[in-house]
């Protein structure tokens, strides 16, 4: 992969001859956001009117993926909760604080693990707790929830009525947390996405589909 200029833009070429057409993409990166463009082709004019043809697009992709970020922060002194940074010093974060107060190297995986247990313990407390509100509301049973940090999801319902939510989930606002509960409550009853799965969510959420759009938009910590 080779990096080339465009105006103001860095973007990753890659050669591929066996192709028939040309693909630009844009993702998440460690370092923000990569645009990447695959073409079967080598020249360079070619390469630019394309990027020409395309800033647009190009543009409006970069600001809507940069907009929706996960939010950074400074291990040890800022931890993301429910959508906002809080100080280490906030008394909603007191047990990661005295988790951290005893680490005494400054191992990086260390202290991600004391953050991970610090999610895991908070998404126990919190997301338990909404569950079963949310299924005693829609008057609805289920066998088991369970907690994992996940990569691609941000909950699931298994045909044995065994509900598992991301303990990522503690990171972003809340209204949407009420989202992917009622959403994986709901298919205790459609183990689909049908009409009849999307009334039920919108009967317990009228702004379901608003939220689901400003959820999809969300990138999920690798």
């Amino acid at each position: 992969m080779n990096e080339i200029s465009f105006k103001d833009l860095k973007v990753n070429y890659i050669y591929k001859p066996a192709i028939k057409h040309s693909y630009i993409s844009i993702k998440p990166d460690t370092n923000g956001v990569m645009i990447i463009l695959k073409t079967p082709s080598k020249s360079s004019l070619f390469i630019h009117n394309l990027l020409l043809e395309k800033e647009l697009w190009i543009r409006k992709k970069l600001h809507k993926i940069g907009n929706n970020l996960p939010k950074q922060i400074n291990l040890e002194d800022e931890v993301l909760l429910y959508g906002e940074v809080y100080s280490i010093d906030a008394p909603e974060v007191e047990p990661l604080r005295v988790a951290l107060t005893r680490v005494k190297t400054q191992n990086t995986e260390l202290i991600e693990k004391k953050y991970n247990d610090f999610y895991k313990n908070e998404a126990k407390r919190y997301l338990t707790k909404r569950v079963k509100d949310f299924a005693l509301l829609m008057k609805l049973d289920f066998k088991e929830i369970k907690f994992r940090k996940m990569k691609s999801r941000w909950g699931s319902c298994s045909s044995h009525r065994v509900i598992t939510l991301n303990t990522q989930l503690i990171k972003i606002k809340k209204e949407l947390i009420d989202y992917v509960i009622v959403h994986e409550l709901a298919h205790l009853v459609h183990m689909n996405h049908s009409k009849r799965f999307h009334n039920l969510v919108d009967r317990y959420l009228p702004n379901a589909k608003e939220i689901r759009k400003k959820l999809k938009s969300i990138y999920l910590e690798k």
